[in-house]
């Protein structure tokens, strides 16, 4: 369970301190980065949430191609791409009940 939460601050915590979207030169019109996302690398929406009222986090990943993208979207739809890399995989964790040795 602390694997998995402590995943997840890493990765939202990287997008939160990401540059502005007009800064970077990874961003476009969300459609025309998705479809390259799904036909270029079979990856995936896996999950996401709002980073700001203006912006949304979205990660997608392959479990194909092992690789994952880190999207911000903003509320004009212009996505950016603020991280991506190679070698997902996503361990399912079983935690335990409460009082039960594992």
């Amino acid at each position: 369970m602390f694997k998995r939460i402590a995943t997840s601050a890493l990765i939202f915590g990287m997008a939160s301190a990401a540059p502005p979207a007009h800064a970077q030169s990874n961003c476009g019109q969300r459609a025309e980065i998705v479809g390259k996302l799904q036909q270029n690398y079979t990856e995936n929406l896996t999950g996401g949430g709002l980073q700001s009222p203006q912006s949304l986090l979205e990660l997608w990943t392959s479990n194909k191609t092992g690789s994952w993208t880190l999207l911000v979207t903003q509320a004009n739809g212009i996505s950016c791409i603020v991280g991506s890399g190679s070698n997902w995989h996503l361990e399912e964790i079983i935690v335990a009940p409460e009082g039960v040795q594992s």
